[in-house]
């Protein structure tokens, strides 16, 4: 019963900060810390990226028209296929390559050194910065991309560069590199945000199908309960926080995540220098 509780409340951290740009998988090591899992080295791999698949479903739920290419109702005046949705992905699909590439050949190489405390700790106060330079160096200026249709695959691209910093460097949040970076070359909040979120999709699917094969799927029961109850309540707490940031961004800037992130490292780092005193 403890660890159905401890993987709830792995949901409920997942799921909020999967979306919000303070670092998804940052917060799950750290919540480690002093809430562990009572489960093997292998299996805490493969929980603390598939849990993500319950917050990516969020999006697929609440953008479905945004994202489904296919017209299956009776209105097809237009055809079936919509046009615009099918380029929309293969953008995202070009922004994958830089972390498809390295999830294939660098991923087992560089997370056993990367994946610890003081990493999460030290990019959640570089990224916290970041945004907090970007906003101030953006605020006045007139966004050069308002629409994932204006996005060039240049763009894309670019973004997904970010994006390959957050596979590499824990604590950087997937979400808060891709959106720094796509504030960077004057892309809108919004549409930095939605092209956030339909490219985790494709990348999130196919981390946590990577994670599943090389763990061979051999879970028992009280693994795979441990699982799906984390991913259920992931996909819950996603359905609000999403609503809640896409509110959120349309009258304000994303400058208090920063601060959220300096304060936040600052913390952990102290932390972890008086443990080790």
């Amino acid at each position: 019963m403890i660890e159905i509780l401890k993987s709830i409340l792995f949901g409920i951290v997942e799921g909020i900060t999967e979306w919000l740009p303070i670092s998804s998988t940052g917060h799950m090591i750290l919540l480690n810390e002093f809430v562990t899992l009572e489960v093997s080295p292998e299996f805490w791999e493969v929980f603390l990226v598939v849990i993500q698949l319950g917050a990516i479903m969020a999006v697929v739920v609440l953008f479905w028209n945004k994202i489904f290419p296919f017209d299956l109702g009776k209105n097809r005046k237009k055809g079936i296929i919509k046009t615009d949705i099918f380029v929309m992905w293969f953008k995202v699909l070009v922004a994958c390559i830089p972390a498809m590439i390295y999830g294939v050949l660098l991923d087992d190489i560089v997370e056993p050194y990367l994946y610890n405390a003081t990493t999460v700790a030290i990019m959640l106060i570089l990224f916290g910065v970041a945004f907090i330079l970007i906003e101030n160096w953006n605020k006045g200026k007139k966004p050069r991309i308002n629409s994932l249709a204006a996005l060039t695959y240049r763009d894309a691209l670019i973004i997904g560069f970010f994006q390959l910093i957050a596979a590499v460097f824990p604590g950087t949040s997937r979400s808060g590199a891709t959106i720094v970076g796509a504030l960077l070359i004057g892309v809108s909040r919004v549409v930095s945000a939605e092209f956030t979120f339909f490219l985790a999709i494709p990348v999130m699917f196919g981390a946590s199908l990577l994670k599943l094969v090389k763990f061979g799927f051999g879970f028992t029961m009280t693994e795979a309960s441990l699982l799906i109850i984390g991913m259920v309540v992931a996909f819950v707490v996603s359905m609000g926080v999403i609503s809640f940031l896409m509110g959120y961004i349309k009258k304000h800037d994303f400058k208090i995540f920063g601060w959220y992130r300096i304060v936040l490292g600052i913390i952990v780092l102290a932390y972890f220098y008086l443990l080790a005193a």
